[in-house]
């Protein structure tokens, strides 16, 4: 049994982003479902562990849970639930670091849930068809999260196309509206506030990429936050000593440059001759830099 625990640390501590944000569901899972089972056995039906990390639509219940608009993205309870959330994080999380870092996997991720969450108590708090349901909501899933990822790799690269079983290559962006539109269908279900949700982090996702597309890092202000929560009751690090390098001749600018336009044009022809596919991942990042130049 040390052997497993052991293992499943190392493989998380070595893991990526997405590695680790599967573990972390997967954790809260077993946990919820055992807590779950102990309850049972002694009896004790009138407390639940989700009670302490689902969303509240109530702004009143929300005030005495605020942690719950972040605990609500890695809790599930049933197993088809997490199934299917884990296997589109798996899926897309994947295609999406092909063109992006994992710390922007990890932003997104919690951003998205974020936006999901206050899609889905506005919406329960504004239109009169929740009004009687509205105190005894809750919200739990990966599914806005996950919704905010593929959106976002959606627009970024409207061009990239996937595989699909009996339908064959389609492009991706039309999977992502596909399910936006069964979501806006789905909005007065008994899954309401999970649909709403899903809007939410989709729209956060066409943000992400909008704005990438301009430059601009819409998760690095929450990687910041998360940086300073990850870091508390850590020795500080002495500061570094910088040391400034003599600035570089002509002679050695113009040698870098023609070695850059070289590497670049040897990157352009493998493109061309094997796709994008063929490239690896130091390849994919400076052919995306150049881009950008």
């Amino acid at each position: 049994m040390d052997a497993i625990f052991s293992n499943l640390k190392r493989t998380f501590r070595s893991g990526n982003i997405l590695t680790k944000l599967i573990y972390i569901n997967v954790g809260i899972f077993v946990i919820i479902r055992l807590t779950a089972v102990l309850f049972l056995l002694f009896n004790i039906r009138d407390f639940s562990l989700l009670t302490w990390l689902q969303m509240p639509s109530d702004p009143q219940q929300l005030f005495y849970h605020p942690w719950t608009v972040v605990t609500y993205m890695f809790s599930h309870y049933d197993f088809l639930h997490i199934l299917f959330n884990l296997l589109w994080l798996y899926w897309f999380g994947g295609i999406f670091l092909l063109f992006f870092n994992e710390r922007q996997l990890g932003g997104l991720y919690v951003l998205g849930g974020i936006a999901g969450a206050i899609l889905f108590m506005l919406a329960y708090n504004i239109f009169p068809y929740f009004q009687e349901i509205a105190s005894s909501s809750y919200l739990i899933g990966a599914s806005a999260s996950v919704m905010a990822i593929v959106f976002a790799v959606s627009f970024y690269r409207k061009e990239y196309e996937i595989n699909l079983f009996l339908i064959g290559r389609i492009k991706l962006i039309y999977l992502a509206l596909f399910s936006l539109l069964l979501d806006l269908l789905a909005m007065t279900s008994t899954n309401a506030g999970g649909h709403i949700a899903h809007i939410g982090g989709a729209l956060l996702g066409i943000w992400f990429a909008a704005r990438m597309q301009k430059g601009k890092d819409l998760t690095a202000p929450m990687n910041r936050i998360i940086d300073w929560f990850v870091n508390l009751g850590k020795p500080r690090k002495p500061k570094m000593h910088v040391t400034y390098k003599r600035p570089e001749t002509d002679q050695a600018y113009h040698a870098r440059k023609n070695q850059e336009n070289a590497d670049l044009d040897a990157i352009l022809d493998k493109l061309k001759r094997s796709g994008y596919e063929s490239l690896s991942g130091e390849e994919k990042k400076r052919l995306f830099d150049a881009s950008k130049k």
